[in-house]
C-alpha cells in the first residue's frame, strides 16, 4: 500500500521505521513540521522525524499549513492510500482527512475516549490511573473524536515517568498499527464511535504546572515530578533561584527526624535515611528529595546538595 506518515518526535520515529521496513508498504511520503530556531544560539532544530526521513532517503515535506491549496495539491499528487499520524501536533482539515482512500490513522496514547487532547500520557500518570494504553482510530474533524479500530492496554507500575511511558505506549502502538493494517485496508475492520458519555479532554501543560505546591499531599506531588518529566518538571524557589527536584519520594510523617506538630507546609525536614536525608513537609507527609539541581549548577544528589547549601535544612520554600 502507499503510505504517507506524519508526525514529529523521537518517540515516533520507531512508528515510521517499523512501517519502512514493514513489507507490502510503501512510505511515499514523510510529514514533519517546519524547523525552529532553539536552543541558545536560536539556530534552526530539526525535528527527529526529518532527520529519520534524511538518513533513510525519503520523500520529506514540511508545509507550515496543512491548509492550503498547495499543500493539499502537493499532498494529493503523492497519491497515498492512507496516510498514518502519531504525534504530528496539527489538525487535519477534511480536505486532507477525505484524501485518502482509507482514510487517516492515529496511534492515540491513551485508552480513548479517556484522556483526548495535548497530555493525556501526563494526565493519566497525575490522575494515579493503574491502567493506560494506545488507541489506533481513525481520524475525523474533532480532537481525537474519531471512531476507534483497535486499542491494547498497557498496566502501569506506578514508577512511569511520561517520557518513559510516552515510549512504551507509542511501542505499543507500532505493534498494534503493523497488526492492524492489513486488515484495516482490506476492509475486514470495522471502526467503532467512542462513548462520549465517557470521554475527557486534557490540556496542554504549562511550565507553571511545575511550580511545587507544598499545600498538596506528598503522593500527589510525587506523580507530578513523574507527569512532569522532562518537561516542566517539579521545582521550587529558594535564595531567589530555581531549585529542580528531579528525583523525589512520598514518605509518610514518621520518617521525620522532627515531631509534626511543628511543621509547616514548605519546611525542609531532616530524614534518617541515607539515600533520602532531606524531605520538604506537606500537608500530608514529606516528600523526600533524592536528586535536586539548583540553577546554573549540575544535578546531584541530595546529600551533596546538603553539603554545599548545609542552610537548607533552615528554609522554609
Amino acid at each position: 500500500m502507499r503510505l504517507v506518515f506524519m508526525g514529529t518526535p523521537a518517540f515516533v520515529v520507531p512508528v515510521l521505521d517499523a512501517l519502512v521496513n514493514a513489507p507490502d508498504v510503501q512510505v511515499a511520503g514523510v510529514y514533519a513540521p517546519p524547523d525552529r530556531p532553539g536552543g541558545r544560539g536560536r539556530r534552526a532544530e530539526i525535528s527527529p522525524i526529518k532527520s529519520y526521513a534524511l538518513e533513510k532517503g525519503l520523500a520529506l515535506f514540511q508545509p507550515s499549513s496543512l491548509r492550503t491549496a498547495e499543500s493539499q495539491e502537493e499532498l494529493a499528487a503523492i497519491g497515498p492510500e492512507v496516510i498514518v499520524v502519531a504525534a504530528y501536533g496539527k489538525l487535519l482539515p477534511v480536505q486532507v482527512l477525505e484524501l485518502p482512500r482509507h482514510g487517516c490513522l492515529n496511534l492515540h496514547p491513551s485508552l480513548l475516549p479517556l484522556h483526548r487532547g495535548p497530555s493525556p500520557v501526563s494526565t493519566a500518570i497525575l490522575e494515579g490511573d493503574t491502567v493506560s494504553g494506545t488507541t489506533l482510530m481513525l481520524l475525523d474533524r474533532g480532537m481525537d473524536t474519531g471512531p476507534i479500530i483497535a486499542q491494547q492496554q498497557y498496566h502501569l507500575s506506578g514508577s512511569e515517568t511520561a517520557e518513559t511511558l510516552t515510549a512504551d505506549l507509542f511501542q505499543l502502538g507500532t505493534s498494534l498499527l503493523l497488526e492492524k493494517l492489513n486488515d484495516w485496508v482490506g476492509g475486514r475492520l470495522t471502526a467503532k464511535p467512542q462513548e462520549e458519555a465517557e470521554a475527557t479532554t486534557t490540556r496542554k501543560l504549562e511550565r507553571a504546572d511545575g511550580q511545587a505546591n507544598w499545600t498538596l499531599p506528598a503522593a500527589v506531588l510525587e506523580r507530578k515530578r513523574r507527569a512532569f518529566t522532562p518537561w516542566p518538571g517539579l521545582f521550587t524557589h529558594w535564595q531567589e533561584k530555581v531549585l529542580k527536584l528531579l528525583d523525589v519520594v512520598a514518605l509518610p510523617a514518621e520518617a521525620a527526624e522532627t515531631a509534626k506538630p511543628s511543621w509547616q507546609p514548605g519546611q525542609v525536614l531532616p530524614l534518617g535515611i541515607s539515600d533520602v536525608p532531606v524531605g520538604i513537609a506537606t500537608t500530608r507527609g514529606i516528600l523526600g528529595l533524592k536528586t535536586v539541581q539548583m540553577e546554573g549548577r549540575r544535578a546531584v544528589a541530595a546529600a551533596e546538595f546538603l553539603m554545599g547549601y548545609p542552610q537548607f535544612l533552615d528554609a522554609r520554600l
